[in-house]
């Protein structure tokens, strides 16, 4: 039985790349169980990915999964005092975005997109970028680039309309106590964000999340939400 708290919860998996897939495939199970659907899985492409790995994840886009891409190699060196103190802080050494500029940001998510119709996938049109980290890039060059919606931190950007649905977001990685105190936090200032607004939670799930500290909220959350939907304005 689905929660009564009303919530719409929009769930993905981040970081879905050939070293994960026996994590995603187990969370997929687990997400099946609890029947939550439909899952966005954000997929890093530049990476090694062999013939099965490719011919698994596209059984999970036929099972109903919304493929979307999630940067290119998902990792970089920190440069400069922000991307520094951003990767000691949020990222560690993920945020591959704060690392390029405005013109090496462009090609990268151009790079992205064209990987997935390379690779006989649908076209994906959400893009997340490492970290949630977009870095020098505003939102009339967003507009040119081949994805249709770009994900940020404080919401979900439609790149054609400038439209910005600021759905608040919870996330359960956190693997040290004072992460765990931090991330805990910041999931209940978001999820009262959602129930005294539209009722719609992103809810981001990393690959290793279920061994993590706050697995137990991660499943007590999930079973809180009436409905699942997925980033579409039509999906439900």
């Amino acid at each position: 039985m689905r929660g009564d708290a009303g919530l719409t919860g929009i769930v993905s998996i981040h970081d879905v790349m050939p070293r994960t897939l026996g994590a995603v495939r187990g969370l997929l199970d687990w997400l099946r169980q609890l029947e939550v659907a439909p899952v966005t899985l954000l997929v890093v492409p530049g990476v090694e990915w062999g013939p099965a790995e490719l011919e698994e994840l596209k059984r999970w886009e036929a099972s109903g999964c919304e493929l979307a891409g999630h940067g290119w190699v998902h990792e970089t060196v920190p440069r400069g005092l922000y991307h520094r103190l951003h990767a000691a802080v949020i990222s560690r050494n993920v945020a591959e975005h704060l690392a390029l500029d405005a013109a090496g940001i462009e090609a990268l998510i151009e790079r992205c997109h064209a990987w997935f119709g390379d690779h006989g996938f649908r076209a994906p049109e959400l893009y997340v970028p490492p970290a949630w980290a977009m870095g020098g890039i505003g939102a009339a060059r967003v507009r040119n680039l081949p994805f249709r919606r770009y994900e940020y931190m404080r919401g979900v950007l439609e790149a054609d309309t400038g439209k910005l649905e600021q759905w608040p977001m919870v996330g359960f990685e956190a693997d040290r106590w004072w992460r765990k105190a931090g991330v805990r936090m910041w999931n209940r200032l978001n999820l009262h964000a959602a129930e005294r607004g539209t009722g719609v939670l992103r809810i981001g799930i990393h690959p290793r999340d279920r061994d993590l500290l706050l697995a137990p909220e991660m499943e007590g959350l999930l079973r809180r939400c009436r409905r699942f939907r997925g980033y579409g304005s039509g999906s439900s």
